[in-house]
């Protein structure tokens, strides 16, 4: 009875041991990046549509979009340029220009031909990152308004290039000279933010297309927006460089997202337009409205 007991306890000590071993042993960092990157295209994918706020600032100045998803492609309606509104004119020609958009078939599907190659070349980036980078476990960070989850642990990881990984295409080259750090949820396998440097100058072509000089820079941020939706929150870039020995390359851009409210999964691009007119009307109102509010007080 003794020796049975005795048996059982040592089965359940062991047990026990490899149960907190296993919830204490992180999941393998690549494996943590596959998954990540796996999820990230798949949520992509899905039918959420939202109507939101895009800053743009330049080297030329500013310039604020009210933007809406459409089963058709974004719709962009320009609102202020250097923090100022738009004059009534200038209103109505953007308007103008939506509408004709809208009604010239040809037209759309230029525009969603363009979405789609950018969409195609951002999962082509994003499908590279488990095996054009080697990475490095860097310690946590907490989620903030616009990167992850509030309050949420991320997962930080360095990373820098795999000497194995041999870019496919010229959109993937990019990534042969580019170091910097990723942060992840882990329990929601949701990337929240990429800062990556480019730590030498990287040819494509053979140096004949082209190439981006040294030291150029990305940030991209995401977060959460609603219960199950994440979407890119910031985006800056600054490359320079050279297309075709001759034409210079100068990208230099502060893009912020914010102010997200859900829109409605079915609607087209003109029916989107119309809803952009909308709230461009109600933004425009509350715009003349704030200064006699003030002045009152």
């Amino acid at each position: 009875m003794k020796s049975r007991t005795a048996f059982a306890l040592s089965v359940f000590l062991l047990t026990s041991v490899l149960l907190t071993f296993a919830e204490e042993t992180p999941m393998p960092v690549i494996e943590l990046v596959r998954q990540t990157v796996e999820n990230e295209i798949t949520s992509n994918n899905g039918n959420a549509k939202f109507m939101f706020l895009d800053r743009k600032k330049t080297p030329r100045g500013s310039q604020v979009k009210l933007i809406l998803e459409t089963t058709q492609g974004t719709a962009g309606l320009l609102v202020a340029v250097n923090d100022k509104p738009l004059p009534p004119e200038e209103r109505q020609a953007e308007e103008a220009r939506l509408e004709e958009l809208a009604a010239n078939p040809i037209e759309l599907r230029k525009k969603q031909k363009a979405e789609h190659d950018d969409s195609e070349r951002t999962n082509r980036i994003m499908k590279a990152l488990p095996d054009a980078f080697i990475y490095q476990p860097d310690g946590t960070e907490t989620g903030t308004q616009g990167v992850g989850n509030p309050g949420d642990e991320l997962v930080r990881l360095r990373f820098r290039p795999n000497p194995n990984y041999s870019p496919p295409t010229h959109t993937e080259q990019v990534l042969t000279g580019m170091s910097g750090y990723i942060l992840i949820d882990a329990n929601r396998k949701r990337i929240a933010k990429i800062d990556g440097r480019l730590f030498k100058e990287v040819a494509f072509g053979w140096g004949i297309l082209g190439h981006l000089d040294r030291g150029g820079r990305f940030v991209v941020q995401q977060g959460a927006v609603e219960s199950n939706d994440w979407e890119i929150t910031r985006m800056d870039l600054a490359f320079t460089g050279k297309i075709l020995v001759f034409r210079k390359i100068l990208i230099k851009s502060d893009e912020c997202f914010s102010d997200f409210h859900p829109a409605p999964s079915n609607l087209t691009f003109a029916q989107g337009v119309e809803l952009l007119k909308k709230h461009e009307a109600e933004l425009a109102e509350n715009h003349q409205a704030g200064p006699a509010n003030h002045d009152q007080r």
